[in-house]
């Protein structure tokens, strides 16, 4: 199929008919998107919901802290934009996808509209075009709403507050803003991913429901892998890892190796699919009102080259970083605990105020240990014991507090203080503006797990 101009005879005068171009193709598909109430809903939706689910969280007593940077909700409004941000990556972009991309091409075939608009088009090739490029403003713009609705709520709830990061230090209000905003924007990578999923589904399998749940089941299917031991090698390799991998941003120094890779794998998926979903677009059969396409051989046109690609990018990511086994190692969660818990300890002493004391002289260190002698120390689970040690100046008694340890998979860790009660065994410590929460009672971390960070 090819963009060549008609030529008609009316009267022995020849008229050259011109495929339509694609910036008015795109704006026709546009409209036609927007004019949708479902995707009006979403979109409001999007704008709107972030930003009072924030206000309504962080006027609670009770926050969630299971959540990464819950627990900080009403310290700082720049911990809600986070929040919504771990939510959407794990349920609302693979859903508002599905919806955009998954349903883009699709709804022609229900219609049974394609005639009319090859007519008016004139241009298999304009026509994916416009169609992609409206669905991706769509999801564009309901990224955008998200974060702008969650950074919104959380400033005029809760303020423009200093925020504590997963290494315990404090980022400065413009800090914490660039940062959150670099976090959004690291996580369009696997929004667009999702998104060129959604237009193979939506081409390959026309008007059936498999193709505009796809998006959604692929993003189901990589965040049940992530909860698997599996080396990290394969966790990276999954364009979902970028919905993960963005807190890195906020740790000291920042952990950026996994999330570039991820980035880097996200968007590979996305021009690949893309270009898949192009190449079955121009092969489909466009006089069959009953089957758009051949449902397995178009399924595996556009799924194999992306099985292969997971092959190759865990060859070389296997390759180029020592990272086959599972990142979590005793000597990394040693120095992570410890680091975090230095950086805590002073701004409980802060609040508490006490002489101030830095990191250097409290030489803080941290003894872990997974499970019993016969578990090696190595690995995710909820059995880590910790022993973190710590010197005050002037002080000949070395202090020392215990903590148990829950590491996910993806290297993420909760804290959870077992004494002594003055330092980190209850939630609550006596200031003398009253009582305020313990910074060291519970916590979360972060262990980097495609290499060790020394210690700077």
């Amino acid at each position: 199929m090819t963009a060549t101009a008609l030529t008609l005879e009316d009267d022995n005068v020849a008229i050259r008919v011109h495929p339509v171009s694609v910036a008015r193709s795109y704006r026709f598909e546009l409209v036609k998107l927007i004019s949708q109430w479902r995707i009006r809903l979403l979109v409001l939706a999007c704008w709107i919901a972030p930003a009072l689910f924030v206000a309504a969280v962080s006027q609670q007593s009770t926050l969630p802290s299971d959540t990464l940077f819950g627990r900080w909700m009403h310290a700082t409004g720049w911990a809600g934009p986070l929040v919504i941000l771990g939510f959407s990556g794990t349920w609302a972009l693979p859903l508002l996808t599905s919806v955009v991309a998954g349903d883009v091409f699709a709804s022609e075939d229900r219609l049974g509209t394609w005639r009319h608009l090859l007519v008016a088009v004139r241009s298999p090739r304009r026509i994916f075009a416009a169609k992609a490029l409206a669905a991706l403003t769509v999801i564009l713009l309901m990224v955008v709403g998200l974060a702008v609705s969650g950074v919104a709520g959380g400033l005029l709830s809760v303020g423009n507050h200093p925020l504590v990061g997963l290494d315990g230090h404090l980022l400065a209000p413009s800090d914490a803003a660039g940062q959150v905003f670099l976090a959004w924007a690291c996580a369009l990578a696997p929004t667009l991913a999702l998104a060129g999923i959604g237009l193979i589904g939506s081409v390959a399998l026309g008007r059936s429901p498999m193709g505009l749940l796809l998006p959604a089941l692929v993003a189901l299917a990589m965040q049940l892998a992530q909860m698997l031991p599996l080396p990290v090698a394969v966790r990276v390799s999954l364009p979902g890892y970028a919905f993960i991998s963005w807190n890195g941003l906020f740790a000291g120094p920042q952990q950026l190796a996994p999330l570039l890779i991820g980035i880097a794998v996200s968007l590979v998926w996305a021009v690949l699919a893309t270009v898949l979903a192009y190449l079955l677009f121009l092969r489909r059969d466009f006089t069959n009102l009953v089957s758009a396409t051949s449902g397995r051989r178009a399924f595996a046109a556009g799924f194999l080259p992306l099985a292969a690609l997971v092959g190759a990018t865990i060859a070389v990511v296997g390759v180029s970083t020592p990272s086959m086994g599972s990142g979590i190692t005793k000597a990394k969660v040693d120095r992570s605990l410890a680091v975090e818990f230095a950086h805590l300890y002073r701004m409980q002493t802060r609040e508490l105020n006490r002489p101030a004391v830095t990191e250097a002289q409290l030489r803080v260190s941290a003894a872990c240990a997974k499970g019993d002698d016969n578990v090696p120390d190595e690995g995710s689970g909820n059995d880590w014991r910790c022993v973190v040690s710590w010197h005050l100046p002037g002080v000949q008694v070395t202090g020392q507090a215990i903590y148990q340890l829950d590491i996910t998979a993806d290297g993420r860790f909760v804290a959870d203080g077992d004494g002594p009660k003055e330092v980190n065994g209850y939630f609550l410590v006596r200031t003398p503006q009253g009582d305020a929460p313990n910074p060291l009672w519970q916590f979360d971390g972060n262990v980097e797990l495609l290499h060790s960070t020394p210690k700077g």
